[in-house]
């Protein structure tokens, strides 16, 4: 297979694929809190073609109608969604995968709430965020100093001497009532992790820095997770305890979050969890492997915006979401068109490569094991038809737990028969009635 046939197959792969759109710094043309349309009814769906004007940030979200806001944070401006009454007996985070948004989780953020009675009346409070270069989010370049200094990495190794950005803010008095930062090596030796046919291995090194240094990777993503419940979420309630899904790449940063600031959650659901056969830690034969693989990435981030926007249209995304979509009745034009528009914003295909970079960072197991994981529930659902996500590793993680206990990390795992790699989209009714029972399981 010749190098075009790699970049061509792996750039295909990853426009919608596994489930953060980039583009430089940009300043998108919004007021700075809620945006507002005169009428709340559904938007027409517009696929949009790649053209001279890039598509901009509808005031509602034509996949829910609910308004897009923004979140200020860090500087950047960040889109988020909310359904559900303020005063709900149970608050939810949502938390999108790879290179998609927050309107990915449109069945959920419409549907939670729409038979309460068969929910012991009971409501939900649910948010979904642009993980920062995601979506509608603001996308700043990854050598942008500013970018930079709000990196998660920072502050987080040891023998590192950059400045964690909470610390550099230490004059805040919300500042000073976060918890320290964890802290470890940059390295870990060691690691116990799964294999696709669900047995056991141990990866000798697993790197945590993002090789480019870029800020966006799972630290950024997990703080931003946690800064949204701070300054969102416990805004608008009186700290409720919160609940966090996260789909497939998505799972990285929840658990990532759940380890920082423990004391935030009462439980996690991991919607087919993302393995990241590109980590350094899980490609075959890795010090013969990854020089060729660092070379494909970076011919790819100087070479491959053309193929990037050749590819990037609704057909072929839509072609590329039967791959991990079992259920192909549910790639609709709306889901296509929520997903691509932002993905046509100018300079994501440069992020799109600088992701593709990314061969480091935590993986679930190694998050999973921590002892310093917290003793809170966390379910494991997953599409036994999904072709990105091998279901003996998943089932794996039933045995997964901190150094020195008998008992699992993760309390249940649910395979769900013929569906694919989102089931959330594809069986929503399945998925949002696991979600009621494991908000019944921490009400009791």
């Amino acid at each position: 297979m010749n190098i075009l046939t790699v970049a061509t197959a792996t750039t295909a792969f990853l426009i919608v694929g596994q489930t953060t759109a980039f583009a430089p710094s940009q300043t998108l043309h919004l007021k700075p809190c809620e945006i507002r349309s005169s009428s709340p009814n559904r938007h027409r769906v517009s696929l949009l073609m790649s053209t001279s004007t890039p598509p901009s940030m509808p005031t509602h979200s034509p996949a829910t109608s609910l308004p897009n806001q923004i979140y200020n944070w860090r500087g950047y401006r960040t889109r988020y969604q909310v359904s559900g009454p303020p005063d709900a007996d149970h608050t939810l985070l949502l938390v999108h995968g790879l290179f998609v948004n927050s309107d990915h989780w449109r069945k959920m953020l419409t549907g939670l709430n729409k038979n309460t009675a068969e929910n012991h009346n009971k409501t939900c409070r649910v948010y979904a965020l642009d993980l920062l270069g995601s979506g509608w989010s603001d996308k700043p370049r990854r050598d942008d100093p500013t970018a930079r200094a709000i990196s998660g990495e920072n502050g987080r190794f040891l023998r590192c001497d950059s400045i964690c950005y909470r610390d550099a803010q230490s004059s805040s008095n919300a500042s000073k009532k976060r918890p320290p930062k964890l802290r470890s090596d940059a390295t870990l030796r060691n690691i116990p992790l799964g294999t696709p046919a669900g047995g056991n291995r141990l990866a000798h090194s697993l790197e945590l820095r993002h090789p480019l240094g870029s800020p966006y990777n799972f630290y950024t993503w997990a703080e931003q997770i946690t800064d949204f419940v701070h300054d969102v979420v416990y805004a608008e309630a009186d700290s409720p305890p919160v609940t966090l899904v996260a789909n497939s790449i998505g799972t990285m940063s929840a658990l990532q979050s759940v380890l920082d600031e423990p004391d935030l959650f009462n439980g996690v659901l991991v919607i087919n969890p993302n393995f990241r056969e590109l980590h350094m830690a899980e490609v075959p034969f890795s010090p013969i492997t990854m020089p060729v693989v660092r070379q494909i990435q970076a011919l790819l981030r100087d070479n491959g915006h053309g193929l990037f926007k050749t590819l990037a249209t609704p057909e072929t995304v839509t072609q590329i979401l039967k791959e991990p979509y079992a259920v192909t009745d549910a790639i609709d034009e709306e889901l296509v068109s929520v997903l691509l528009d932002p993905l046509l914003t100018p300079g994501a295909d440069e992020v799109v490569f600088d992701t593709l970079s990314y061969s480091a960072g935590p993986l679930p197991e190694q998050q999973l094991s921590s002892p310093q994981f917290p003793n809170l529930p966390v379910w494991v659902i997953y599409g036994k038809d999904d072709p990105w996500t091998p279901a003996p590793r998943v089932e794996k993680l039933r045995e997964v737990g901190r150094p020195g206990e008998d008992q699992s990390t993760v309390e249940r795992v649910v395979g769900l028969e013929g569906v694919g790699h989102c089931p959330h989209d594809e069986r929503p009714e399945l998925v949002n009635g696991l979600v009621w029972e494991l908000l019944e399981r921490l009400a009791s």
